[in-house]
């Protein structure tokens, strides 16, 4: 091990046991070693136990563990205190800016255990009242989690999407004649990405692309060019000659799967050479497929039987469902939130606000509850026609029951059930107790039904089939949570909802004005599963969404 590696070492020993409140003055004492040992000029490996135990600030107890490391790669000191950390707080330490105080304050006081559930709690506003925090320290640790999350191999949709539309631009400036479109995953608007892949169909050159740090090459093959933007994204650029634009864009768009399957059912079909990639598909004398559904098969027969989905549009969209306010881990108040949806054009906002037992996102008691209700009847006399539906996001308990008592939740226009705690669950429990859910009268909507949170949380496994019937039995619509780190219920489900007679809400979770345009990522997804405005709920207007919540 290198010196740096060493120390490195150390700094990491010291960070993890001030996470269990051990002995300042030996936590002091590994990080003078590390800023000792990162400096020294000779390797470690070179000098005896005499000499490193002879240097300032190392004495025998950490020369020993030096030698632990260059004779065993590890630490038996630092593997134990790994060992009683989740790897994903072990994680946070990473994090610059971001040391162990606080990492202890948001993992012992909020149950966060990974960089992915800290970006979703500082986007729920839950730092905001912890001590040590705030509204600055909260907005500045998003940047700096954001920043760590885009030095990592894959990207959520919503982190390249802003940029990837930038870089076209840019691109197409510079490149004034040539054809260009996003590709890939990109285009099909996965929930993952790996990188912004882009296809030009020009006779330029494409040097000047790399000469003015708008973009780095990485590398180059036979196909594509690597490279990375000034920001640090990473970029896949393939190119072609004008004239068979549309054949490349058709195949660098589909995934693997959906090309193999379409090359198969049309053996000997020559779709080369093609300028318009609607081309390609009138040659197989198919109608054209969304770019979002070339992932499988499956819709290659869809589209042979003239059963291709209507796909929804993002201003089908009537009402923003699941959105809370100040009165609990909200930043904005009912009023605002209300003033917001209204200016965007919706007709009605069902405000759900944390229960009572979800402490953690100050939730309401039923004395707020009550205050809450009688401040929405006001507010609906003044913004009438638009509504405001009295809504709460029910935590589903243990045993799957919801949070207060019946005479509280008959009162509701409507209930969003989810789990929100106790997330380590077998198949079997985690499917009963939303089932148990499902299955009470009061349930309107079941919400982000496994409780992932991508790149970063798998959802507890549950029996898809079965909850998705149980919603089907019980007319429970289910939610397409749109938050992009959730994106929860993942869009392959959506079919099997939608042969059951399912709804899906495409619901923004929105904890801030600004959270309502997540609707625009949750629609992307639905599109990938199908969904139309006829199988979205809140695509209904007014007085079909109210008749739907009273299941007549």
């Amino acid at each position: 091990m290198t010196n740096k590696e060493i120390a490195k070492a150390f700094q990491f020993l010291g960070e993890i046991m001030e996470l269990h409140g051990e002995n300042p003055f030996k936590i002091k004492s590994y990080q003078s070693a590390y800023i000792t040992l990162r400096k020294l000029d000779q390797p470690l490996a070179e000098m005896s136990d005499e000499e490193i135990a002879n240097i300032k600030g190392v004495g025998k107890a950490i020369a020993g563990k030096i030698r632990e490391l260059l004779e065993h790669g590890k630490m038996e000191t630092l593997e134990k205190y790994k060992a009683m950390t989740p790897p994903g707080v072990q994680e946070m330490l990473n994090i610059a800016g971001f040391g162990p105080k606080k990492v202890l304050t948001v993992w012992k006081d909020l149950g966060v255990e990974s960089v992915g559930e800290l970006l979703y709690a500082v986007n729920e506003n839950r730092l905001i009242e912890l001590k040590g925090f705030g509204k600055k320290t909260q907005d500045d640790l998003r940047q700096k989690l954001e920043y760590y999350q885009r030095s990592k191999d894959k990207f959520h949709y919503a982190a390249l999407e802003t940029e990837s539309e930038k870089l076209l631009q840019q691109i197409q400036e510079q490149l004034p004649d040539a054809i260009i479109s996003l590709t890939g995953a990109m285009r099909r608007h996965c929930n993952i990405v790996d990188a912004i892949e882009i296809l030009i169909g020009t006779e330029s050159n494409l040097e000047q692309l790399f000469q003015n740090q708008l973009l780095t090459k990485k590398k180059q093959s036979d196909i594509a060019i690597y490279a990375d933007t000034a920001e640090g994204y990473p970029v896949v650029i393939y190119t072609c000659k004008p004239a068979e634009f549309g054949s490349k864009l058709f195949r660098y768009t589909a995934s693997p799967s959906f090309l193999e399957s379409f090359i198969q059912r049309f053996p000997g079909l020559d779709f080369k050479g093609l300028a318009q990639e609607q081309d390609v598909f009138a040659k197989a004398n198919l109608p054209y497929i969304e770019s979002e559904l070339r992932e499988s098969e499956d819709i290659i027969e869809k589209a042979i039987a003239g059963k291709l989905p209507q796909l929804l549009e993002e201003q089908d969209v009537r009402g923003v469902l699941h959105a809370h306010s100040t009165y609990s881990d909200g930043l904005h108040s009912l009023r605002e939130m209300a003033e917001y949806v209204k200016s965007q054009g919706y007709e009605y906002l069902g405000i759900t606000d944390h229960s009572k037992s979800a402490f953690y996102a100050n939730g309401l008691q039923v004395e707020r509850v009550l205050q809450e209700w009688a401040e929405i009847d006001e507010l609906n006399k003044e913004l009438a026609p638009f509504r405001i539906f009295k809504g709460i996001e029910s935590d589903i308990l243990n045993d799957g029951s919801l949070d207060y008592g019946e005479d509280i939740l008959k009162q509701f226009d409507f209930i969003i059930a989810s789990v929100h705690s106790n997330l380590r669950m077998d198949e079997a429990k985690a499917t009963q107790r939303l089932i148990t859910a499902i299955e009470n009268p009061y349930t309107t909507i079941l919400g982000h039904p496994t409780g992932r949170l991508l790149l970063s949380r798998e959802g507890y496994p549950v029996d898809h089939q079965r909850v998705i019937d149980a919603c089907a039995a019980n007319s429970v619509a289910i939610e397409l949570n749109a938050n992009p780190y959730r994106l929860d219920l993942d869009w392959t489900w959506i079919p099997y909802a939608l042969e059951k007679g399912v709804k899906i809400a495409v619901n923004p979770d929105a904890h801030s004005r600004e959270g309502v345009h997540d609707i625009h990522f949750g629609v992307l997804s639905a599109r990938k599963g199908g969904l139309t405005a006829e199988t979205c709920l809140n695509c209904l207007n007014v007085n079909e969404f109210e008749k739907f919540c009273q299941k007549t």
